[in-house]
């Protein structure tokens, strides 16, 4: 049985601000991507580990796969993706954020890029390439995978690491590869912002971050004092602080008794923008919150099974025929990598998917609001003009 791979690799980042922009508003395609989001984020609940991943990341290469599915394949990737039928706008609106992140006048460093990888010599459908190149941005570029394949997966890497800036190491492993991969899709998307308003480095002290109630670490912790989007109720605090430019922004939200799990178990995406609605109302807040730097990997491939996508990684079940003309490809498996660092100054974050595919046969009150982050959060890094999440996560722990 013949292999073929299709990998789409994407990093990317953020900047925004909550008080300049509506963050209440979500345009259709941030509507699908938030949804699918927090769906994912459902699937790796277990454990106490830190999570962090792009939605945006995950969704877009699985819409450069999409485009190439067929009959009930396209059905099931439509529905656990949230996409409309409506291709044509979802393909403007992809085209047109893309754009708008690579536009070059902004005060922080944001960019996305695609390409494709294809096996010299192999037939593709034009068309399918014709679209990823009108719609994504996506250049087609040949290599040898069938007798240089080792020398094809440092080509590839060394593109997302390059785009990434050095913070996607070695995506595509040693093995990934074979002389039977036809097809590697790879986009990549890079941040790193500052604050709108920054950390004093002085106000930075050694403090006790509680991994559980019982359980503490010593964690460097920021402090600052200013005017943020802020909503709370009985259980849970939020808050909106800006990268500078007003574009984008970090969300974060913190259960008062100290138990994420609980704030986990009933995160849905209407929830997330209802929440989104109230931080609207600035206050003035003292914030505390740890500095932090993870990276975070996983094979999606049992997750998406979960989410409805079964039958692309089932060949013979799968149809990709847009792609080739025939019913040779399906889904190996969906890898994916993240990178964040938050410090004073502001955020840089990347991620990197691989989707593989064989084929075989308010007025400030006088007194300000205390938002200490000494204990798990969940977090978005969002783009405030479309309400699209870039970066979803937790931290459980600052120290990994």
């Amino acid at each position: 049985m013949k292999e073929f791979l299709l990998g789409a690799f994407l990093l990317f980042g953020c900047g925004v601000s909550a008080i300049q922009a509506d963050v209440s508003f979500e345009s259709p395609l941030a509507q699908a991507n938030n949804i699918f989001g927090c769906d994912l984020y459902a699937q790796y609940l277990s454990g106490e580990k830190n999570i962090l991943f792009s939605p945006y990341s995950l969704s877009s290469a699985l819409s450069m796969t999409y485009e190439g599915a067929r009959g009930d394949s396209a059905r099931k990737m439509r529905n656990a993706l949230h996409f409309s039928t409506d291709d044509t706008t979802r393909q403007q609106e992809l085209k047109m954020l893309m754009a708008r992140f690579n536009a070059l006048d902004k005060p922080y460093a944001l960019s996305v890029a695609n390409a494709l990888w294809a096996q010299q010599g192999y037939a593709f459908l034009p068309e399918y390439f014709d679209l990823a190149d009108r719609v994504y941005m996506g250049k087609v570029r040949n290599l040898d995978f069938k007798s240089d394949t080792e020398n094809a997966r440092i080509t590839i890497n060394a593109w997302v690491e390059e785009r990434t800036n050095s913070k996607i190491k070695d995506l595509i492993s040693a093995g990934a590869l074979s002389s039977s991969t036809r097809l590697v899709l790879t986009n990549a998307v890079y941040f790193k912002a500052e604050w709108t308003q920054k950390f004093e480095e002085r106000n930075t002290s050694a403090q006790d971050f509680w991994v559980n109630p019982t359980q503490s670490v010593k964690a460097d912790l920021m402090f600052q004092e200013s005017f943020f989007g802020y909503a709370e109720d009985d259980k849970l605090q939020a808050i909106s602080l800006p990268y500078k430019g007003g574009d984008l922004s970090m969300i974060i939200f913190l259960p008062k008794d100290k138990d994420l799990s609980s704030f986990e178990k009933t995160l849905s995406a209407e929830a997330f923008s209802q929440w989104k609605a109230r931080l609207l109302a600035v206050e003035r807040v003292e914030v505390v919150l740890p500095k932090f730097k993870f990276e975070a990997s996983y094979q999606m491939k049992d997750a998406l099974i979960r989410l409805g996508m079964g039958d692309i990684f089932v060949y013979g079940a799968a149809d990709f025929s847009g792609m080739n003309g025939n019913h040779e490809l399906y889904v190996g498996d969906v890898l994916h990598k993240a990178f964040i660092e938050v410090n004073e100054d502001g955020t840089e974050a990347a991620a990197a998917t691989a989707v593989m595919m064989a084929a075989g046969s308010a007025a400030p009150q006088e007194d300000p609001k205390v938002f200490r982050a000494d204990h798990p959060f969940f977090f978005v890094i969002q783009d405030n003009m479309t309400g699209l999440v870039l970066f979803m996560g937790r931290v459980m722990d600052p120290t990994k």
